[in-house]
């Protein structure tokens, strides 16, 4: 099926990934060395694959390709680019990329911290400061006038989006959208005629509303890789069980259920004040080649790897401890953006 727009579905061939360098004015200044040290081996395993396009403080470029490199990073797939950011979202304040008629362009949509709750200005400025300086070539940019970030929404390639309501219609968000709008307007942009809504689903310590990327998964073949809880003592078992159920629901565009994959839950983990943290193994990113999987020196990190090899069982598997990342409420997903093939100059 040939679409006149469409998303591209993350296991379909890539340029590279975008990140952003942790720095000290941003929420890892406790623990920033040990953050640095995770970005760098996410940068390291992506570089095998493909480029990895890094925003760094200004003044800091020559400083972290350095570091990288003596860390194992390839360095002639390394893009460096000065641009000042709040933070290292990029799955959430990273462009958007579509194809009209199998030419790409980019998607500027706004990001406002989830919904108002950080500060976000800088940020939502990365992705017109890098297509000014040249990142994307001559790809047109369009600002669409929504908030929506990358983490909220997960598509087939093929015209379906799967997300949560909880998340897009957030009243901090676009507050003058409802259902029916959303889905007029990403239709529109996205090129989505399928919308796929969970009504259930969520995780203690998560700040973004239920971002679908914490939860459930498209893969190759009508797959759904989503997290399941088998503990009923477990906070997240009703919910997580109810969202199971309406993913036994959902339907795939010729009638079938999907292929169903679920993901373990790792043990509960805290932060010091005993708030729960929101990991999850659902927040993997696929490569050329590869998925990069979070773990966090848990007694189910050995079967989330395998689960997730059954879903993309062409590709090397990768674990990445992401601990410390967990400790602001993100993971692997959260701190990269996919750039399809053909949108680096």
């Amino acid at each position: 099926m040939t679409l006149p727009v469409r998303m591209p579905a993350e296991w379909e061939p890539q340029d590279g990934v975008l990140m952003a360098w942790p720095h000290e004015e941003s929420d890892w200044a406790p623990y920033l060395r040990d953050t640095e040290a995770v970005f760098s081996d996410i940068i390291c395993a992506v570089s095998r694959f493909e480029k990895v396009v890094l925003v760094v403080p200004p003044g800091r470029a020559a400083a972290v390709k350095s570091r990288l490199t003596s860390d194992g990073a390839v360095s002639d797939r390394l893009i460096l680019f000065e641009v000042p950011g709040n933070d290292t979202w990029a799955r959430d304040f990273g462009p958007i990329f579509i194809l009209e008629n199998d030419l790409p362009r980019l998607l500027d949509y706004g990001f406002n911290g989830w919904g108002l709750k950080f500060p976000a200005d800088r940020d939502n400025r990365i992705n017109r400061r890098l297509h000014a300086l040249g990142a994307f070539g001559k790809i047109p940019m369009d600002t669409p006038g929504l908030i929506l970030e990358g983490g909220s929404i997960e598509t087939d390639g093929r015209g379906t989006l799967l997300t949560t309501s909880q998340c897009l219609l957030e009243p901090n968000r676009n507050p003058h959208l409802d259902r029916t709008g959303i889905e007029s307007a990403l239709g529109r942009r996205l090129g989505f005629d399928r919308f796929l809504w969970l009504e259930s689903g969520f995780l203690e310590g998560d700040d973004t509303d239920a971002h679908i990327d914490t939860l459930a998964r498209f893969g190759p073949g009508d797959t759904i890789v989503h997290i399941a809880c088998d503990d009923p003592g477990d906070s997240h078992y009703p919910a997580l069980t109810a969202m199971a159920r309406e993913l036994g629901d959902f339907r795939t565009r010729d009638g079938a259920p999907y292929r169903l994959i679920p993901l373990p839950c790792p043990g509960a983990r805290t932060d010091d004040g005993g708030e729960r943290l929101p990991a999850t193994y659902a927040n993997f990113l696929v490569i050329n080649g590869a998925v990069l999987v979070p773990t966090y020196n848990d007694a189910r990190d050995r079967q989330a790897l395998d689960t997730v090899a059954s879903a993309f069982p062409e590709r090397e598997i990768i674990g990445i401890d992401c601990s410390t990342l967990i400790l602001q409420h993100g993971s692997l997903h959260c701190v990269t953006m996919q750039l399809p093939e053909g949108v680096l100059s």
